[in-house]
């Protein structure tokens, strides 16, 4: 039974055996079991955007596949279309990444959490940036270029800014008057100037905004020069920013790893953003 029901998913008829066959790169977003040995995998691809795909015989010891299909690892693929799912065939590794980034449980968790955003906000629309973005993100991580923390920052607020929701620490939000200014409020989409700025709004001191901004424009010499305190704060603010415009809370958010006990969000923001 589990073997037809297969069979029609993928689409394989027994009368010709031909489907059509494609290549992508794509990054391991997520994976899960199918019958004793095979494995539905997650993929965010370079050309075909988010893809579901069928990996026969994974789980087996002797897989051909190995642990190129592994989350976080990024592979040039071979697969065949199905009905509702495509099946891999080949997987050559372009980027291990996995067990690197398991090593070290801060740049663990923080790889779950992008992933996690990276599956929210792709769809099967090809999104190129947000594929270079994830990839990109990923291996930085594994070569423990930036503290972990840092890079999912970064990470959220671009990859928030490429699927429309782009933030501004600078100029007012929602009127556009020059900044800089204090009040965040994340429903507005950033800094407020005091007119726009609703009763209650928190004020965040300048050594955060311009974190934020560092964070947002990849200005790494400034974003690691801030200090834990500031680096927490701006955390607090980007993991409120994201949950309030992704409107369902990400799982893997709440077990990111902090070098030091990060802060509250924001004064005035919860865990959903809201003021």
């Amino acid at each position: 039974m589990y073997h037809a029901a297969l069979r029609e998913a993928v689409g394989q008829t027994r009368d010709t055996g031909r489907v059509p066959t494609y290549r992508d790169e794509a990054v391991v977003l997520r994976t899960h079991k199918l019958g004793e040995a095979d494995r539905i995998v997650t993929l965010l691809s370079r050309q075909h955007g988010k893809i579901r795909a069928v990996a026969k015989g994974v789980r087996r010891t002797a897989s051909r596949f190995g642990s190129r299909l592994e989350p976080f690892m990024v592979a040039d693929l071979q697969l065949y279309e199905g009905r509702t799912l495509d099946v891999i065939t080949q997987a050559e590794s372009l980027g291990a990444y996995g067990a690197l980034i398991a090593d070290d449980y801060a740049s663990y968790t923080a790889a779950n959490a992008m992933v996690e955003t990276a599956d929210r906000l792709t769809d099967a629309e090809a999104s190129l940036q947000q594929y270079l973005l994830l990839v990109g993100a990923l291996r930085s991580l594994s070569r423990r270029e930036h503290p972990p923390t840092l890079t999912l920052d970064s990470y959220l607020l671009r990859a928030l800014s490429l699927a429309g929701w782009a933030p501004s620490f600078q100029d007012c939000s929602r009127c556009g008057r020059p900044g800089p200014h204090d009040h965040i409020v994340v429903q507005l989409g950033g800094v407020v100037c005091p007119d726009c700025a609703p009763s209650g709004a928190p004020r965040v001191d300048p050594a955060t905004i311009g974190l934020l901004g560092s964070l947002l424009t990849g200005d790494w010499a400034s974003a690691e020069a801030a200090d834990e305190s500031t680096r927490s704060k701006a955390n607090g603010v980007v993991s409120a920013y994201t949950q309030w415009h992704l409107e369902r809370g990400l799982r893997s958010l709440q077990h990111v790893h902090h070098d030091t006990p990060t802060s509250a969000p924001a004064a005035g923001i919860d865990e959903k953003g809201r003021a």
